[in-house]
């Protein structure tokens, strides 16, 4: 699985997908959205087109974009510079559309609820399940659809004073 920790961005695919978005997005986006990554990750073949096209990298993408955001709400920034580039800490914004919010939350909903590919398996569910982490990561993947839920019921609630 090529993973050191119950994180996706802590995988060969997570350093994959940092490394795609330093050399091929950020450079040209110091602004982002959820959208606009997602497009991109669909264009890349990073993440299927559909919630149905489930695959394991497919998976790990939509939960490392939820990491992204996870992170970003709460530090106000992404830490994945290194000596060579500079690109992630000259990120501005990152803003999610309810629709695009709306969008992870069901591929990660997906996965959560084990629905499987035409194989008839989760593989990205049956890995971790075999591993001495699957509570962690089963807790990890929770914390990450509960922060997609509550953005989209904050957002959608009226402002009360």
């Amino acid at each position: 699985m090529g993973s050191w920790g119950v994180k996706a961005l802590e995988s060969d695919n997570g350093l994959d997908l940092i490394s795609l978005l330093k050399t091929d997005y950020l450079p040209k986006h110091k602004k982002l959205t959820l959208g606009g990554l997602i497009g991109f990750l669909k264009e890349e073949g990073f993440l299927g087109e559909t919630v149905s096209e489930i695959d394991f990298l497919y998976d790990n993408t939509a939960i490392a974009l939820a990491e992204l955001y996870s992170e970003w709400r709460e530090t106000g920034k992404l830490n994945y510079d290194d000596e060579d580039s500079n690109v992630w800490s000259a990120i501005t914004n990152f803003s999610a559309s309810a629709t695009a919010r709306k969008d992870l939350l069901r591929r990660l909903r997906s996965i959560k609820n084990q629905v499987p590919d035409e194989d008839g398996e989760r593989e990205i569910v049956e890995l971790w399940k075999e591993s001495n982490n699957w509570e962690s990561w089963d807790k990890h993947l929770d914390s990450l659809i509960e922060l997609l839920q509550l953005s989209l019921i904050h957002i959608s609630e009226p402002t009360r004073h």
